[in-house]
């Protein structure tokens, strides 16, 4: 069940523990389902209840979950040190927590701990705080392995071309259901269908669609409707591949395109293309969003874009596929060889009831930025 093979993950162990040095922390607790997949192959939605990988200077790990994932870590991951913590009334995992890092011989010292995690509530946040203090130093470490994901191996990029792949499979699926009298749920359909039949998995957040007034949305939301015969739709989706995301956004059109669509594709499509200019190495995820504010300003547009126009993409789960670090003002992430980098330029024009949206991904290398889906990034019109 492992997607990579242990090379792989001992040289990720490696860049972590050099980290760990930096940081001089004498151990590490993951919430983050995202480290813990990269580190060791753990494969689960269980992050939603209580549950921490532990790792060591020296490099030895252990796992503090559930029973429901025991056996999900033993058939999916490289770990073999696995603790379960039983769920009952008064269950006090963290405290269980506390007596594994004992038992391993962490008993004090500079601890660095991933609190900025979907898998670290506030409240279990609080409950690890008050069992660990007294010989323990309790230290923000959530960008740590952030941003060595960051960074793809090869091995990483391969599965991001084929999640790019799926997701140019999943765009032709959708523009093809787009007609007058469509059905949202067909069109939905036909994307997911495109992906799971080839191999691809479920991606970390819904894919957005939404069609007539909701076509401004950039997020999903339930309900269907049927395209009229003159409408705008926006898509939004990703291709996913061994929880790889390779993303594409769209606005298509039905039936006459109006005055209003044009213009603002224009100013999109010009928009993209100086985006994806400034992802290359040694620009920063702020020369990124100063080209895309920068365009869309020059096309008065201000007040119709976002203060942001995308993201880093990786292996990421419930409930987003965006990563860090993000495309807007001041960000100085400097971008570097081996990122996989999602730009959208989404325009809302609230006044006329008018969508555009336009975004592909593109890999960073060392001589630019490669674009890896979404080649025909034209104005679709149905």
């Amino acid at each position: 069940m492992l997607h990579f093979s242990n090379d792989e993950f001992a040289a990720r162990l490696k860049r972590l523990q050099a980290e760990m040095a930096v940081h001089k922390f004498d151990a590490m607790l993951l919430f983050a389902q995202e480290s813990m997949y990269w580190l060791t192959g753990y494969d689960t939605f269980g992050f939603c209840f209580f549950q921490s990988l532990l790792v060591r200077a020296d490099g030895r790990m252990a796992l503090l979950t559930r029973t429901a994932d025991l056996r999900q870590a033993q058939h999916t991951s490289i770990l073999d040190d696995i603790r379960i913590w039983t769920d009952r009334k008064d269950a006090t995992p963290a405290q269980q927590l506390l007596a594994m890092a004992s038992d391993l011989g962490v008993t004090g010292g500079r601890i660095g701990v991933e609190f900025d995690s979907y898998g670290l509530t506030h409240a279990n946040g609080r409950k690890l705080e008050a069992a660990f203090a007294g010989d323990f130093e309790l230290i923000d470490a959530s960008d740590v392995i952030a941003h060595l994901r960051a960074v793809k191996s090869v091995a990483e990029i391969a599965y991001v071309r084929e999640a790019a792949r799926l997701s140019d499979a999943a765009d032709a699926a959708g523009i093809a259901a787009v007609f007058a009298g469509a059905d949202e749920g067909d069109i939905l359909a036909a994307q997911h269908n495109a992906i799971f039949s080839a191999g691809g998995d479920y991606p970390a957040n819904e894919f957005i669609i939404g069609s007539g007034r909701d076509a401004l949305l950039c997020r999903y939301k339930s309900g269907r409707r049927k395209l009229a015969e003159r409408d705008q739709i926006t898509l939004e989706f990703a291709g996913v591949y061994r929880h790889y995301h390779a993303a594409l956004m769209r606005t298509v059109t039905v039936g006459d395109v109006s005055p209003r669509h044009s213009e603002l594709y224009t100013a999109a499509h010009e928009a993209l293309l100086a985006c994806e200019a400034e992802i290359r190495p040694g620009r920063t995820a702020g020369d990124v969003f100063a080209a895309h504010a920068r365009v869309m300003d020059s096309h008065g547009l201000e007040e119709h874009r976002l203060a942001a126009c995308g993201y880093s993409l990786g292996a990421k789960f419930t409930p987003s596929w965006m990563d860090r670090p993000m495309f807007y003002e001041g960000n100085d992430w400097l971008l570097e060889p081996g990122m996989v980098m999602f730009a959208h330029m989404i325009l809302m024009d609230s006044d006329s009831g008018t969508a555009m949206c336009l975004g592909r991904t593109s890999l960073t290398t060392e001589n630019g930025g490669e674009v890896l889906n979404g080649a025909d990034a034209g104005l679709q019109m149905r």
